[in-house]
């Protein structure tokens, strides 16, 4: 079991600073268990009487003076009171001035008045715990906090509210009429009529088929949360001095990379994030590949070719830059029909130059200009398939969140099979059980404890 993880028949009091490291205008203490308004009442000189979720003025009291009329700070505290609190348990959050020196003061004093220190995520699965956020919940306020983009911040905020239960509550209803009917059904054959089928074959079938379709549609969503939620890795490639550094810089919106009109300037990888249509894209300018013939200036170079097939190899999207002025190689045509069967694009590049034009699929721009690079900004859109991920309600975005919905699915066609097959109910009731155990681990319900400790683990202090 992962240290993290907390027996939730514990009682303890938790406290932690739940605001970043650093210096800041306002500095938050967050308790959490049955001392946490005691311990605030010794740690303040609170104005007036604490009431649940009414914010109230205090004077934070200087810990090295007993006489307890010394103070160090002002702070506002607010008490939520079980259950109607974050965690299920009475919460204090004392809201002070940002200085580190006075919120540890604090929080020594806390410890010293019998709470302990919180662990990474503790607050959230307390949370958990107690029943006030699902498991899928619990993880939205992680993505809420990593967020880097409004759309990411928006998908995060819809789990928060339960948009993934929502999503599985239709087939986990499925699932348990079924299971209803075929135990009911089980018991009444176990009577005087032993030789009806109480269920029909077709019957079961097309209930299994409604959960079965309602989950792979989940499953499909997979691709689109995850994009939104860890971003996308783009790299440009092609052959030196076809433009690459700057459509990256056009990209961009500002110089990022080196351009001259000297090939191979871009010497090894240069990344920058930006955020596309919501989506942030880790965008990556390599250096320029030699083609068959052609030999890399300098050791440097070659260093910087060979990351370069490295940046091609690992990137969700692969743009291939060509310079339009020139025929396009056999060398180019051989990448280009490398990268068939993964997202690419083929750009034509200093088409302002070109004395011919390219076919008119072929995508065309000038960084010189700006012509064609808010077309190429939507076919990135359209090959990373941003624009489904943002329609997506209740994505799964993670991989537990996959493995879980696949595993329900399995068993799923297992039941399907065994019904096809005419095997008795009790097999079919067995992969039943095995597609809702499944389906429940997706929101926590049936989440062993070592996974819990895992997942709570990846959250900051304080949260």
């Amino acid at each position: 079991m992962a240290d993290s993880y907390i027996n939730p028949q514990e009682t303890d009091t938790i406290v932690a600073i739940s605001t970043p490291p650093g210096r800041g205008g306002i500095g938050i203490v967050r308790l959490s268990g049955p001392l946490s308004v005691s311990i605030a009442r010794h740690l303040l000189r609170i104005i007036t009487p604490l009431d649940h979720a009414h914010a109230r003025f205090a004077r934070v009291l200087d810990p090295d003076d007993d006489t307890r009329a010394a103070t160090i700070d002002d702070a506002i505290v607010t008490v939520f009171l079980e259950p109607q609190s974050y965690t299920g348990d009475d919460l204090v959050e004392i809201a002070a001035h940002g200085s580190p020196i006075v919120l540890e003061a604090i929080v020594r004093q806390a410890l010293a008045l019998g709470a302990r220190l919180a662990n990474a995520g503790e607050f959230t699965q307390r949370a958990f715990l107690s029943g006030r956020l699902d498991l899928t919940q619990a993880e939205a306020v992680h993505d809420l906090i990593a967020a880097q983009t409004l759309d990411q911040a928006r998908v995060a905020a819809q789990q928060l509210g339960g948009a993934m239960s929502r999503r599985v509550a239709p087939a986990k209803g499925s699932l348990l009429h079924l299971i209803a009917l075929l135990e009911a059904g089980m018991d009444f054959a176990s009577g005087e009529l032993d030789d009806v089928d109480v269920v029909a074959p077709t019957q079961i079938a097309a209930e299994i088929e409604e959960a079965r379709a309602l989950l792979q549609q989940l499953a499909d969503s997979f691709r689109h949360g995850q994009l939104l939620r860890s971003g996308a890795a783009l790299a440009l490639v092609g052959r030196p001095n076809a433009g690459k550094s700057s459509i990256f810089n056009r990209l961009l919106d500002r110089n990022r990379a080196i351009v001259t009109p000297i090939p191979g300037t871009t010497r090894d990888t240069v990344e920058e994030t930006l955020a596309l249509g919501g989506i942030p894209i880790r965008l990556i300018d390599t250096a320029g590949l030699r083609m068959e013939g052609d030999a890399a200036a300098d050791e440097a170079e070659r260093l910087g070719i060979a990351r370069s097939h490295e940046a091609l190899a690992d990137a969700d999207l692969v743009l291939l830059i060509h310079d339009a002025t020139v025929a396009l190689s056999d060398e180019e045509r051989k990448l280009a029909a490398a990268l068939e069967g993964r997202p690419h694009l083929l750009v034509y590049n200093k088409i302002d130059l070109a004395t011919e034009s390219p076919s008119s699929e072929a995508l065309t721009t000038s960084a010189l200009t700006g012509q064609g690079i808010d077309a190429l900004r939507t076919a990135i859109l359209q090959q990373l398939q941003a624009e489904g991920a943002l329609a997506d309600t209740g994505a799964l975005n993670n991989l537990r969140q996959r493995q879980a919905v696949s595993e329900t699915l399995q068993a799923l066609e297992a039941a399907r099979h065994a019904n096809a097959a005419g095997l008795p109910h009790e097999i079919i009731l067995m992969d039943l059980h095995a597609a809702l155990r499944a389906l429940d681990s997706l929101t926590g319900a049936t989440t062993p404890d070592d996974i819990l400790g895992l997942i709570f683990s990846t959250f900051c202090i304080g949260k």
